[in-house]
């Protein structure tokens, strides 16, 4: 099945007006692939049909689908693991320092990290993971992580924590393996309780407000600006900074760049990674 230019044209503007998701006209292949399996399963010939059927869809279970579809899921426990290191042995102990001296010894020090576009939530139990490192007693500390995706297959999945041979071998070693997760009858893996317990997930698109949320600590938003327009990207993060904590972080790809973006963030360099704090 091949996708006409003007077709193309009207897909993109509809996916772009529903998840924020820009797609110019060298993603033919990339929907042509990715749709087809809609394509068959609706009975359709032309990729103008999907996008009628998909407007005239009040359960909008369509548009749902065709959002699944284009979303790239690409991810991997502690991707990129610079990111990790800094989280790790610098954003979290200066948090935790600044907190504690502020919070009355009877109480737990308060810690709240949102993952945007966690997909299918191995960046979410990959910063759980790295809290319960760091952290010896979690008796002392209340912590709340956030997963958000635009995906309802993506958040189901990451909310239920059950992942194939594949997606476990995809950066998780051995001994966390054994230790954070727990086999199941079907030969895949679940995460454990005890680290389940500590993450909540919920849909977001993140061209949308972000009412209710909250204030944050750490954020992690990394690899999904790149498929936005300018405009959109710089609007994305100057709303981020405005849940970000006075001493907060802001962790992006490690390809991406605030640099002409905006000037809401300066940028802070640990070892060989860069994060970002509020100018």
């Amino acid at each position: 099945m091949k996708i006409t230019p003007e077709e193309l044209k009207i897909l993109a503007q509809y996916i772009y007006n529903v998840s924020g998701i820009h797609l110019d006209q060298s993603k033919a292949y990339l929907l042509e692939s990715r749709l087809k399996h809609l394509m068959v399963q609706n009975n359709l010939s032309r990729f103008s049909e999907l996008y009628h059927r998909a407007k005239s869809d009040t359960s909008k279970k369509l548009e749902k689908a065709i959002i699944d579809a284009v979303t790239t899921k690409e991810t991997l426990f502690f991707r990129d693991s610079g990111p990790f290191e800094v989280f790790k042995h610098k954003i979290i102990p200066d948090i935790i320092d600044a907190r504690a001296k502020k919070t009355p010894k009877s109480m737990p020090v308060k810690l709240r990290i949102w993952s945007a576009a966690c997909s299918t939530g191995q960046e979410v139990y990959s910063i759980a993971i790295a809290i319960k490192e760091i952290i010896p007693d979690m008796n002392k500390y209340q912590v709340s992580i956030l997963g958000t995706d635009i995906s309802d297959q993506a958040i189901a999945q990451a909310s239920y924590g059950k992942y194939n041979k594949f997606e476990i071998e995809r950066g998780l070693s051995k001994d966390k393996l054994q230790k954070y997760f727990a086999p199941t009858s079907d030969d895949n893996w679940r995460i454990k309780d005890e680290v389940r317990m500590l993450a909540n997930f919920r849909k977001l698109n993140l061209m949308q407000a972000f009412a209710g949320l909250g204030k944050f600590d750490v954020v992690f938003c990394r690899n999904v600006a790149i498929y936005f327009k300018p405009d959109d990207k710089k609007k994305l993060f100057e709303r981020l900074a405005g849940v970000l904590q006075p001493e907060g972080a802001l962790i992006i790809g490690s390809t991406e760049s605030l640099s002409g973006v905006t000037r809401s963030f300066v940028p802070k360099r640990y070892l060989r990674s860069i994060y970002y704090q509020l100018a």
